[in-house]
């Protein structure tokens, strides 16, 4: 199939019906372009191949329905794009861990650990009065560093649930070393 001269909006219909041809000359006439813009949205070679790898993905699911200015498909493709690189930012921004306040992380560092102990009392005893699951989600995401992600697998429950019942420990932790510091 000839390609050259085709739009864009041929090309999605193309596509729509199953023509691998068209969607692979849809794909080679924007690429760069959704490439070097996912570049300007986020700075992850790897982020930057997957929000194109899902641009296109997307306009293959909903070829058959979508419209397009003029001829061509890069406006929707590019919003498509930014889409989901802030879907992507969004997801990172939720699974990303805090780290101790300046003051606190170096007490971890520096001296022993029964001082940190003492020193963090307040945090550590809100945290050992969590129930079981809270508490280790608390000890794998707060304590050890790890993603919400890695402490999803090790309890054994989604990534939105660590998340939530992370916030809702922080919340109960905040309140507590608040109240005792006054």
């Amino acid at each position: 199939m000839e390609t050259v001269g085709v739009s864009d909006r041929v090309l999605l219909h193309r596509s729509a019906t199953g023509d691998r041809r068209a969607f692979g000359a849809l794909f080679d006439r924007h690429s760069r372009a959704l490439t070097r813009y996912a570049w300007a949205l986020v700075s992850d070679r790897m982020d930057v191949q997957d929000i194109v790898q899902d641009t296109f993905v997307t306009a293959w699911n909903k070829a058959s329905w979508v419209t397009i200015a003029e001829s061509s498909a890069l406006p929707w493709l590019l919003v498509t794009c930014r889409n989901h690189a802030l879907n992507l930012r969004r997801k990172k921004a939720n699974h990303r861990t805090e780290s101790l306040p300046d003051g606190l992380a170096d007490v971890a560092v520096n001296e022993d650990r029964a001082l940190a102990a003492q020193r963090l009392r307040w945090v550590l005893t809100e945290i050992e009065s969590l129930d079981g699951l809270d508490r280790r989600i608390c000890e794998l995401c707060l304590i050890e560093g790890r993603s919400y992600a890695e402490a999803a697998v090790i309890v054994g429950a989604s990534v939105g649930a660590v998340g939530k019942r992370l916030e809702r420990a922080r919340t109960l932790i905040r309140t507590a070393v608040s109240n005792n510091e006054q």
